[in-house]
């Protein structure tokens, strides 16, 4: 043979990977991914409740100090993480309380009626009172506990990586009912109008009934969730590991839309972060750092940016600008209407959880062991302290209870914040 004709027979070789390539690029693209079902079947979940009895009466009087709860990861419904209308003062470095938990708290607690409830990253979650820091009771689970309990009127909703959803009494801790499947719970549960919300490792998101633990529907997506449902209105919205974020009738589960977002031709987007939003727009961001805004009724996209680095954090939303931290170092502040940067600032280390919100005021924490305050107008670091990790912590109308890491610790901030 030849030389000039292996030249051309490389060369035609050469040509068809090519064309084979762009073809598969092309069939990537043009593709449909699953749009899901709901599971009808339900053959891997068992539901089992405990006899009821009297709950037993309370041994000391109900703070009433600070009336509104944060009954759930993100503090509503919408999961905002934030709290706009407050105006704490910044805690000073010495708290009222701390208390060591002995364990990891990647994700902050919840509160109602003068009680703190908070999961432990091994298995475990604990009541205790806010006003004194005192535990109340604690109750393990079947596996790890990567998440934040759901208050639900009277009883406490914690899901778990060994499969389980469980109701606690939250005057004592006694267990209610347990829903167990084959897949891992990594996800916050939510509750609304006597329904809990909760996605699954399985691509699963379960609509379970609240008094009963018996699920109303269950709507199998495809893909790992490793991200928390919110309530939006009468929809149920959630994203994947498979780069899907989709909205569901929370009443019976029907798909209101769903849609699969792209890193580049051949890989789809996966999203850690769960969806919060202002009502009118869905706000997430993928694990490449793509922040998304989407039309709530319809899904379409509205805008997009960037941080430029690995993004995991849930975006917090207030007065009209959404917040993301990176591992990076920055915290961004994009507007809601359009995408608009307002303002960046950097820190040494890397964010990896959500920020927190309370009046004019941005919270967030790296992994290098540090949590700061910004200024949501301009992102100017006002506060900081040498603890924290994960997600900051929470507020209410007199205190800051912040998660640092393996310790819970409360500040007062009941005077008034400078203008």
């Amino acid at each position: 043979m030849s030389r000039a004709l292996k030249w051309i027979l490389a060369s035609m070789a050469a040509a068809l990977v090519v064309l084979a390539g762009a073809a598969g690029a092309l069939w990537l693209t043009t593709r449909d991914r699953s749009q899901g079902a709901l599971d009808t079947q339900l053959t891997d979940i068992t539901v089992s409740s405990e006899k009821a009895t009297a709950a037993a009466r309370p041994t000391r009087p109900i703070s009433t100090a600070d009336r509104t709860c944060w009954p759930a990861f993100g503090g509503s419904l919408e999961r905002t993480l934030s709290r706009p209308n407050l105006r704490l003062q910044l805690p000073p470095h010495k708290p009222i309380w701390t208390r060591d938990m002995g364990d990891l708290m990647e994700y902050p607690p919840t509160y109602c009626d003068g009680d703190l409830y908070v999961n432990l990253e091994h298995g475990r979650t604990v009541a205790l009172d806010a006003k004194t820091g005192k535990v109340l009771w604690t109750r393990r689970a079947a596996g790890l506990t990567a998440s934040s309990p759901a208050i639900a009127g009277s009883r406490l909703i914690v899901s778990s990586h060994g499969g389980t959803v469980t109701a606690f009494r939250r005057t004592d801790g006694k267990r209610l009912w347990q829903l167990r499947t084959d897949a891992a719970f990594e996800s916050s549960p939510i509750m609304v109008d006597g329904v809990a919300f909760v996605g699954a490792d399985d691509g699963r998101l379960f609509a379970i009934d609240v008094r009963s633990g018996k699920p109303r529907w269950v709507y199998a997506l495809g893909g790992r969730i490793s991200s928390s449902p919110s309530v939006i209105g009468a929809n149920v919205c959630i994203t994947t590991y498979s780069g899907a974020v989709g909205c569901f009738r929370r009443a019976t589960g029907e798909r209101v839309w769903l849609r699969y977002f792209r890193r580049d031709a051949f890989r789809y987007e996966s999203f850690y972060a769960s969806a919060s939003s202002d009502r009118g727009r869905v706000f997430t961001v993928a694990r490449t750092g793509k922040v998304l805004a989407l039309d709530a009724r319809t899904g379409g996209e509205l805008w997009e940016a960037h941080t430029g680095a690995l993004t995991y954090g849930t975006p917090a939303v207030s007065d009209g600008r959404v917040f993301v931290g990176d591992l990076g170092g920055h915290m961004w502040a994009f507007r809601a209407t359009d995408g608009k940067e307002i303002w960046e600032t950097s820190v040494r280390g890397r964010v990896l959880g959500p920020s927190l919100v309370v009046g004019k005021f941005v919270f967030f924490s790296t992994l290098e062991s540090r949590t700061y305050a910004a200024r949501i107008t301009d992102g100017k670091i006002v506060w900081q302290i040498p603890m924290g990790k994960y997600a900051p912590g929470i507020a209410t109308e007199r205190r800051y209870y912040l998660s640092l890491n393996g310790r819970l610790a409360a500040y007062d901030g009941s005077s008034r914040a400078p203008s």
